[in-house]
């Protein structure tokens, strides 16, 4: 079959993935929201591509799901979840010996009729988010990911990237194809993305909004949250604000199920070390979506009204600025997208009664962590690591760095070891 070519490709760390991995697995599976670029990156290391978006294609599949692995490899099955027993198909062709390189598989969905076998231990999946600070090209990184979770804590550089520069590229999106787009184009783009979600994918997933306006609302409230662990029941009410009849709690899970399939919704999970001393850890996750720029789309503000300082009205008790969750939202998708190669897991912190907090928690697959503070700021007080200390002396040798991740001018180590490092030069 042919392939759809995809010009001005912009290298992923996910890329390096790949490379590493199908000399070695028979069957990788790239998963993640629509628009974040899995088809193009799969094209390029394909050789027969069947897209289950189109009809011929997807009438193939649906007649004999093994005639979507003819054809010389690595064969690429686009939007697999169209047709749930493709899944089945890949993994009996692993189990009968498929050679490494053989099955590209990608969805931006997960099946509303499950496959019958979880695949694990034949179709390894990674995961593809918008694009990280780093791989936009606004500013070569010169701090490493890398070697900061390997114990080289020595930081350097500097940027004249502003905080200007960060608002702009929390409302352009991580998304490729909107990249190039400003003003009303890009805002068209995002209106047409997030009401495709309400008019198609949640039919797609078996479930018809009858009242779109609710799960508007409900997305509003979600957005404005984004950054607490806000509860769910707060979230509900604050959707529909002063009205008797809100949506009753079984829609919004399903709101939340769904959305959370389509991978819109992307929260981060509460860490929970399995050794250590910490108590009274809070186990609630934190709010946050695929891309920032979603959420700013959602609640209508724009650069002007983030750079003003404005906030959405009717909408539950937050914890800090919209701009500094924002900001911390946009390091969190950079994070996640480089720890992911590096075998590193994100979580946040948070005791009970949020007497304690850390922003972001990466755990190493030894549970040694580098902690991580987002803050706005250009420059990094006494009272904004304090909770890095903190950290370091409960966890001792455990803690390879703590880190402040600020929108200033310059890297540098502080005199009690906080590392301070400008967002924009981080990588991974």
């Amino acid at each position: 079959m042919p392939q759809r070519t995809s010009e001005n490709y912009i290298p992923r760390h996910v890329d390096q993935e790949l490379d590493e991995l199908l000399p070695q697995l028979p069957a990788i599976a790239l998963e993640g929201p629509k628009g974040v670029g899995k088809t193009a990156t799969a094209e390029r290391r394909a050789r027969t591509v069947y897209y289950l978006d189109d009809p011929a294609h997807r009438a193939i599949a649906e007649a004999d799901p093994t005639q979507v692995l003819v054809g010389e490899p690595p064969v690429l099955i686009d939007e697999w979840q169209r047709v749930p027993a493709v899944w089945d198909a890949v993994r009996r062709a692993v189990d009968r010996g498929a050679a490494p390189g053989s099955i590209l598989l990608t969805g931006s969905a997960g099946p509303t009729s499950p496959p019958s076998h979880s695949g694990a231990g034949r179709i390894v999946t990674l995961r593809m988010r918008p694009l990280s600070l780093a791989e936009r090209n606004v500013v070569t990184p010169t701090v490493s990911l890398r070697n900061l979770l390997s114990g080289n804590g020595e930081v350097e550089g500097s940027t004249d990237f502003g905080l200007a520069d960060y608002v702009q590229e929390i409302v352009g999106t991580g998304f490729p194809a909107m990249r190039s787009l400003t003003g009303r184009a890009r805002t068209l783009q995002l209106d047409g993305y997030l009401q495709r979600i309400i008019d198609r994918d949640f039919e797609e997933q078996g479930q018809s909004v009858r009242r779109p306006e609710i799960l508007r609302s409900w997305l509003a409230a979600y957005a404005a949250c984004l950054g607490t662990s806000t509860s769910f029941e707060k979230i509900r009410n604050a959707a529909t604000p002063g009205q008797d009849h809100k949506p009753d709690r079984q829609r919004t899970i399903t709101y939340r199920e769904i959305l959370e399939r389509l991978w819109i919704l992307d929260p981060v999970p509460a860490w929970l070390p399995s050794h250590s001393h910490l108590n009274r850890l809070g186990q609630a996750p934190r709010h946050d979506l695929a891309d920032p720029g979603l959420a700013c789309r959602i609640l209508g503000l724009d650069e002007s009204a983030l750079l003003s300082g404005e906030e959405p009205n009717g909408m539950p008790a937050r914890e800090g600025t919209l701009l500094g969750r924002l900001f911390e939202s946009l390091m969190t998708l950079s994070l996640r997208v480089y720890a992911q190669g590096l075998d590193a897991r994100l979580h946040h912190l948070r005791l009970q009664g949020g007497r304690r907090e850390v922003d972001l928690i990466l755990e190493r697959p030894d549970r040694k962590v580098l902690a991580v503070e987002v803050k706005l700021s250009a420059e990094v007080k006494d009272k904004d690591v304090k909770h890095l200390v903190w950290l370091g002396e409960e966890l001792g040798d455990n803690l390879v760095a703590g880190m402040v991740v600020n929108t200033g001018p310059r890297a540098y180590r502080r005199r009690d070891g906080v590392l301070v490092v400008p967002g924009v030069l981080l990588g991974g």
